[in-house]
């Protein structure tokens, strides 16, 4: 497939990059932050060879949500907006963006994402999980009321956002104590992530905002999988969740999967009888995964060729309002 779309694919600038190279062995590291920095050499490159027309773009991970001092994390996440507009700009068929936004200030993100997409051109905006404020051990989750007033900004943009992971504090989860494999993209990340999804999903944000729209990668971070079991839990008894709905209404009305760093046909399949091949979408998460890897098995997967097209290209289009 020549004309795919992904969309969890990242960049840094001098200021965040040091962010990512725990994620990286050391004979690696170097690379990885070649290709993070890096817009139109090996990215273009390998978007060409392995079938990615359009990428749209977000700030590698905590970055912004990771500086406690907020006027710290506005000046951060305008400097890394205006990097990627140029970008665009320079790109405009083959980069799009998502922004990056200072959520340690409600009305000071709510004011940035008004200016990258009214401004600059961008598609919504990517979170990295939560954001710590005032110092390092003080974190803030977007269902809290503060954020209230955020979320109705967001929702009259019309503009989907991508809640993307990120590790837990140390100091909060001392699950992972001796255990330091399982955090990170190999457990950690879906973890932390559907948990803050989920609390968002349960919230009473998506009656209150019924056509907002929310991305989730790794096909959901373990969410479609376990779907039927938190439902049916929940319906045994509420305990006080204030939502409308049950959460797998909202699934499968507000929720979009990309297959971001999940390669595997099983899951893609399973993902598609829980929320139906119109909410899924390509993604590679590209550097700190192959656009090779992504593309050899989406291309070849054992699915039909108008799902393949749907997922690959058509449903992006749709969501973004692309030409």
């Amino acid at each position: 497939m020549k004309n795919k779309i992904a969309l969890e694919e990242h960049f840094a600038i001098d200021l965040t990059i040091g962010d990512s190279q725990v994620y990286a062995r050391p004979e690696v590291w170097a690379g990885l932050k070649s290709n993070l920095l890096d817009f139109e050499q090996q990215r273009l490159d390998q978007m060409n060879e392995w079938g990615t027309e359009f990428s749209i773009l977000s700030l590698n991970s905590p970055a912004v949500q990771a500086i406690p001092d907020t006027r710290r994390a506005i000046e951060v996440a305008m400097r890394a907006n205006d990097v990627l507009a140029e970008q665009v700009r320079r790109h405009p068929a083959r980069f799009g963006g998502f922004a990056a936004l200072p959520m340690q200030n409600p009305d000071a993100a709510a004011r940035e994402l008004e200016r990258c997409v009214k401004e600059l051109g961008f598609h919504g905006f990517l979170v990295n999980g939560f954001s710590q404020v005032g110092d390092a051990d003080t974190v803030v989750y977007y269902d809290a009321p503060q954020f209230a007033g955020f979320w109705q900004a967001a929702a009259a943009l019309g503009k989907p956002f991508y809640m993307h992971p990120r590790d837990p504090l140390a100091s909060r989860e001392p699950i992972y104590d001796g255990a330091h494999w399982l955090t990170g993209p190999t457990w950690a990340f879906a973890m932390e992530t559907s948990i803050h999804a989920l609390r968002l999903l349960s919230s009473g944000l998506f009656d209150r905002h019924p056509g907002l729209q929310m991305i989730l990668g790794h096909f959901g971070e373990g969410i479609p999988f376990n779907i039927w079991r938190v439902d049916h839990i929940l319906r045994k008894g509420r305990r006080g969740m204030p939502c409308e709905k049950e959460i797998g209404d909202y699934l499968r009305s507000n929720v979009h999967l990309t297959t971001s760093g999940n390669f595997r046909t099983p899951t893609l399949l399973s993902s598609m009888l829980e929320v139906g091949s119109d909410r899924i979408m390509y993604s590679v998460d590209y550097p700190f995964e192959k656009h090779e890897d992504a593309a050899r098995w989406f291309d070849r997967c054992e699915i039909s060729e108008n799902d393949r097209q749907k997922i690959g290209r058509d449903n992006a289009r749709k969501l973004f309002g692309l030409a």
